[in-house]
Parts: structure tokens; C-alpha cells; sequence
């Protein structure tokens, strides 16, 4: 079971980084994937690749066909565009779920899908926080989640790491450098012990799925930043698309709420599930993100398929 790290060399927030990780000790020439460079180092497999990243589907499958290496997990390295502009250091599973079929799919996936999302993404978010503090970069840097969006199509449990907002931060080597270390330590290639790997001793274990809120997920990020705590998909309000009811918003569970925000919800459920077996999915809501129909509508679809709602202390390992 392997890692594949991801880069591409279209994306200087993506090759610096990579860069800086391969400076590091243990790394040696790997298979070619499709033309593509790769090098190995213990059981992490880092890619080089010359195209967007989210239009690079099926690179598990790819990787599979191609070494008959089994993929455990896959961390994609990327830029992070804002309109802020603010610096930034983020964390985010991918997938489109709320998308409709024949909808544009201007930053890959495919509609109504989500990869599985990476159970590093917790603890690697808490991990990123303290090299950020270490390396003097907070606080001109923000380190924030985002919320589950783009591509490309994966089946394994993905997640990307991503330096924002402008070309002049995607270049900043001391950004790479914070992120390269994150991925060396957070997968054990040093001395020290792989951080976020899920296993059979966490079996019981209580994973939040966020439901609302924005696309910097602040609600559910609070939790996140807590010792022990796993993260499944966070769903911003803007990917929740929901119909008006109108008239009939005085009612509660028993209306009928049209738009693709129940998909949404499930495959993030499901997908969810999947990354983490033998966990306990508990869906988290910004309850104040959502008009009073809204909450009605989703609370009453989550009772429906035994989906637990719960709330931020829930969350608490101890």
C-alpha cells in the first residue's frame, strides 16, 4: 500500500513544494507513469506531471495498471486562487456532488461524485498550523480548511495542500518549504511516526462530517483545530442547492425541498464512510448558516437516513 504524492510542473505551488520534499534525504528514481517522472521513498510514491492537476483523472487507477502498486492515499500539491488575495496555507477533500449531469465541469470531477476523503486531513491540518507557527509564517499566512470542491476523479482517499492566493505566495519558498515538511513528517519519512493514519485501532472512533457554513468552513474548522478530532467532507452552503418552497416554508420535515442537496449530502455521507472504516460519521451543521426551512428540510433528511447530528463537544477523543 503506497502514497502517491502529486505535483505538477504547470503549477509553481505545486513544483516548489515537490521540489523541496525530493532536497530531502531517501529519494530515489521511480517507474515512469504515462511519461511522467516519479520517485520513491519508503512507501510514498511522489509524481511529476505537466498538466492541471484536476484534469488528471483516475491517477490511483493509472498508478495501479501501471507498477501493481496499491494505492492507500493520495495528496495532490496545488496553488490556492482567493479573491482576497490574502497568504494562505490550505486543506481540502475534492469531489463535485452537487453538480448536475450535463452541468460545466470547469474544475474537473463529474456531477454527483466525491473522492473519498483523506483521513490525514484533520491531523494534518493541526500539523500544518505548527510548522506554519514554527517557520514565522502565521500570521501573514492564514492556515485554513476549505470546503469540499473540484476535481479530478479519484476513487482513493484524496486530499490537497494548496498555497494561496497569488502567483507572488505560490512562488515563496519558504511557503514550499512549510508544506514540503508537512508531507515529510505527516508521512513518516523521517524519524518520526506517520501522522493521520487511520487504523483498525480507531475503530469507534467519531468523524465529522460538516454540513453549512462558508467556504473556509469556520464552524467546523473550530473543532478540527482540537487534538484527536478526524474530518471527513465539509459541504459549504453554496454546494447545499436548495428550492424555495416558498408558501410552504411554515412547514418542516414534510416538505418537499427540491434541488441536488440531498445527493450532496448522501455521497459526502457515503464517501465518507468509506475512508474511514468502522468509524462513526456524525454530521456537524452551521445551524445559523441556514434559513429556518432550510435546517428543517436537512435535519429532517439526516433523521431519515439514521445520520446523527451532532455537536462540537461530540467530537472530543477524551
Amino acid at each position: 500500500m503506497v502514497t502517491l504524492v502529486v505535483a505538477t510542473s504547470a503549477d509553481p505551488a505545486s513544483i516548489g513544494p515537490a521540489s523541496s520534499l525530493l532536497a530531502m534525504p531517501g529519494w530515489h528514481p521511480g517507474p515512469s507513469l504515462q511519461g511522467a517522472a516519479s520517485y520513491t521513498n519508503k512507501e510514498v510514491r511522489l509524481i511529476k506531471l505537466d498538466k492541471r492537476l484536476v484534469v488528471e483523472n483516475h491517477l490511483d487507477k493509472r498508478w495501479e495498471e501501471a507498477t501493481g502498486e496499491t494505492v492507500g492515499d493520495v495528496v495532490f500539491l496545488s496553488k490556492h486562487v482567493a479573491s482576497s488575495n490574502r497568504p494562505a496555507l490550505t486543506i481540502h477533500p475534492i469531489g463535485t456532488p452537487h453538480l448536475r449531469e450535463g452541468e460545466a465541469m470547469t474544475a474537473g470531477g463529474k456531477p454527483g461524485w466525491a473522492a473519498p476523503p483523506n483521513p490525514r486531513i484533520g491531523p494534518w491540518f493541526r500539523l500544518l498550523k505548527n510548522i506554519a507557527y514554527s517557520h514565522n509564517l502565521i500570521p501573514e499566512f492564514e492556515v485554513t480548511l476549505e470546503a469540499t470542491h473540484h476535481g479530478p476523479e479519484i476513487n482513493s482517499p484524496t486530499m490537497f495542500v494548496e498555497i494561496g492566493s497569488t502567483e507572488e505566495y505560490w512562488k515563496r519558498q519558504d511557503a514550499a518549504q512549510a508544506i514540503a515538511l508537512l508531507v515529510w513528517e505527516g508521512l513518516g519519512l523521517g524519524e518520526r511516526i506517520p501522522v493521520g493514519d487511520w487504523c483498525r485501532d480507531n475503530v469507534g472512533d467519531k468523524i465529522l462530517l460538516g454540513i453549512g457554513g462558508g467556504h473556509y468552513v469556520p464552524r467546523h474548522m473550530d473543532i478540527v483545530q482540537k487534538d484527536g478530532v478526524w474530518v471527513g467532507h465539509m459541504l459549504s452552503g453554496y454546494s447545499l442547492l436548495m428550492e424555495d418552497p416558498e408558501e410552504r416554508k411554515a412547514l418542516t420535515n414534510s416538505v418537499v425541498v427540491g434541488g441536488t442537496w440531498r445527493e450532496t449530502i448522501r455521497v459526502a455521507y457515503e464517501t465518507t464512510k468509506l475512508a474511514f472504516p468502522g468509524g462513526e460519521v456524525l454530521a456537524h451543521l452551521d445551524h445559523k448558516s441556514f434559513k429556518s426551512w432550510q435546517r428543517n428540510a436537512i435535519t429532517g433528511f439526516l433523521a431519515e437516513g439514521n445520520i446523527k447530528i451532532a455537536r462540537p463537544n461530540d467530537f472530543c477523543p477524551c
